[in-house]
């Protein structure tokens, strides 16, 4: 799956050529990830119904109002680490996941 320059793996390379987007790996890995994170709650909505409970922003949320809030506040939180740090974006990463973490608690 991952495209080969001179017998080595290239996950930068483009899955395939001649697309309006360039689909590499970690691109494809994160939509992946987004998919399978919503195949998650829906199972967790299917198997363990929760009613909605009100947290700091004083508001009612469900898990996927919560996932939403996460991954909204995660894009926010990636393009200010690159504004003002750049890449490698690994940093973002850790910050992203004590958001999330703090946003699945307490909101």
């Amino acid at each position: 799956m991952v495209p080969q320059k001179d017998g080595a793996a290239n996950i930068y390379g483009q899955l395939s050529d001649g697309n309006w987007m360039a689909w590499t790996f970690p691109v494809a890995l994160f939509f992946w990830c987004i998919a399978a994170l919503l195949i998650t709650m829906t199972l967790l909505a299917l198997r363990f119904p929760e009613t909605p409970r009100r947290g700091l922003l004083r508001i009612e949320t469900t898990r996927g109002d919560r996932l939403f809030i996460s991954l909204l506040g995660s894009a926010f939180i990636a393009l200010i680490w690159l504004f003002f740090a750049g890449p490698p974006v690994w940093g973002a990463l850790i910050l992203c996941l004590i958001w999330a973490a703090v946003v699945f608690a307490w909101v």
